[in-house]
């Protein structure tokens, strides 16, 4: 048994190397395939749509918000990894009483970063992990070069609709939006995901609005809806992943994100 901090600041004992391991967090799933962890894997959310193989494969035990507790322990994992915001906190209290659960806390790329090596260290990954994390620190480093400094256009970017919410400034999303993407938050000043009438999105004056493909799936009909609220602004889908997963997907979200910024500055 060793222990190790998660991004909460506890400290987890848990066996090394883990052998069931339940991942209750998609983009954090995809990092242990990538990591090599075929076999020690033995549940995933109903979310955990990447690998396909897996999602067709393995035991699904719940969505992030909604786990199947019981199925989870009849698991008997001696590893669970969770996160603090997409899971709710009454489960990962519920699990943390009965078997060690690492919890991840991102905000930025560097927690990201961290994450990624914490978890292959504690699953006997380290050469994998550093692989992964020396190929995104690299792909972001090179996107950062190439974006403008000066004028960023005012954006909103929409994660729900009725109620219409949008992503604030103590997010992941918003990281990635304000640092590599080359635009302004329009929402930054509030926190988490707040909700937003008609009025407040008119009065933000925002240059653009992007549709997330997560949580809720905006479809090109949903763009007319928002155009009738903000006539001026440009509406562009966009998926959601590259915006919001901060496992092992990072290492195409930069070319993704360096595709959209040339997409929007090139036709304001």
């Amino acid at each position: 048994m060793h222990t190790y901090t998660d991004q909460l600041g506890r400290e987890v004992g848990i066996p090394f190397p883990p052998r069931r391991i339940i991942s209750v967090v998609p983009s954090q799933t995809e990092l242990l395939y990538d990591l090599g962890l075929e076999k020690e894997v033995v549940g995933i959310t109903k979310f955990c749509v990447h690998p396909e193989q897996w999602f067709r494969k393995k035991q699904r035990i719940g969505g992030t918000k909604q786990l199947h507790l019981d199925e989870i322990l009849a698991l008997k994992p001696d590893l669970v990894i969770a996160n603090k915001e997409e899971n709710t906190a009454a489960d990962i209290q519920y699990l943390m009483e009965r078997v060690p659960v690492w919890v991840s806390d991102i905000h930025t790329l560097e927690d990201a970063l961290k994450m990624i090596a914490q978890v292959g260290e504690i699953t006997g990954r380290h050469e994998q992990a550093l692989q992964i994390t020396n190929d995104i620190t690299l792909r972001f480093s090179d996107l950062q070069k190439i974006l403008h400094s000066g004028h960023k256009l005012r954006t909103a970017y929409f994660i729900w609709r009725d109620p219409w919410m949008v992503a604030g400034g103590d997010t992941f999303i918003h990281h990635m939006m304000t640092d590599y993407c080359g635009l302004e938050n329009v929402f930054g000043g509030s926190a988490r995901y707040p909700e937003v009438d008609a009025g407040k999105i008119l009065s933000s004056d925002c240059q653009v609005i992007l549709l997330s493909s997560e949580p809720y799936p905006f479809k090109e009909k949903h763009m007319a809806e928002l155009a009738a609220i903000a006539p001026g602004a440009r509406i562009q889908l966009v998926d959601g992943e590259m915006f919001s997963w901060y496992g092992s997907r990072l290492g195409k979200a930069a070319g993704y994100l360096q595709e959209l910024w040339k997409l929007l500055y090139n036709c304001q």
